[in-house]
């Protein structure tokens, strides 16, 4: 069951205003003694209002002070910022004096890229006639149009007829795609065949990771 005094502080004194004057008024008719009930509450209500008061005050010099901080932090930011420009792009400044002052030192080593270890997820839109519009997307991110980190872009290839392709030695490279989707033609002799597509990603020190599951579909005449 809620409680009936009301949590807010706003909301508390507006209460306890409502209740302190009804009890004053009815007393006699609540069976309260006047003298003795009332003027405890009296006081605790002369506290409470003083308090209430001074905890306001304080709550606005607080947001003042802290607007006034951030105002002043944002200045002297505005200040630094330009004069790191400066110095980063200065020949005077070398590494040893940007750490010294805390400001960034650039990496100027290559994090080295590895064959990627993920695998494409591929999907292939057949809405179209003598054409096939293929989709790509990583399989942990397999709702995201991103590349997985050192990756260049997507190998495809394919294999038109059936049977599907017993393995990749099968398939015919249609090329390297950067951003999906990949747009195949086709031309009135493959109509109503099945082309069968296995893709794997390419790094961009060309080094190639896993194969995907075959995507087959037909092509609509």
């Amino acid at each position: 069951m809620p409680d009936y005094i009301p949590g807010a502080d706003g909301n508390f004194d507006a209460w306890q205003i409502n209740f302190l004057t009804y009890a004053t008024a009815n007393a006699a008719a609540l069976g309260l003694d006047p003298l003795v009930d009332i003027p405890p509450l009296t006081a605790a209500q002369g506290v409470w209002t003083t308090d209430l008061a001074a905890n306001t005050a304080a709550q606005a010099a607080a947001q003042a002070a802290r607007q006034g901080k951030d105002a002043a932090r944002g200045a002297y930011e505005g200040l630094i910022r330009p004069l790191v420009a400066r110095l980063q792009a200065s020949p005077d400044v070398d590494d040893t004096e940007r750490a010294a002052l805390g400001i960034t030192v650039p990496d100027t080593i290559p994090t080295p890229v590895g064959a990627p270890e993920t695998r494409p997820v591929v999907s292939v839109d057949t809405s179209q006639r003598l054409q096939h519009t293929i989709s790509f997307a990583d399989e942990l991110t397999p709702t995201s149009t991103a590349k997985p980190a050192g990756v260049r872009g997507a190998q495809i290839f394919v294999k038109v007829g059936d049977p599907p392709p017993a393995d990749p030695s099968e398939l015919t490279f249609l090329g390297t795609d950067t951003r999906t989707p990949y747009l195949a033609p086709y031309t009135g002799a493959d109509a109503n065949k099945v082309a069968h597509y296995m893709l794997r990603w390419e790094s961009t020190r060309g080094d190639t990771g896993p194969w995907s599951e075959t995507a087959s579909a037909t092509i609509g005449a």
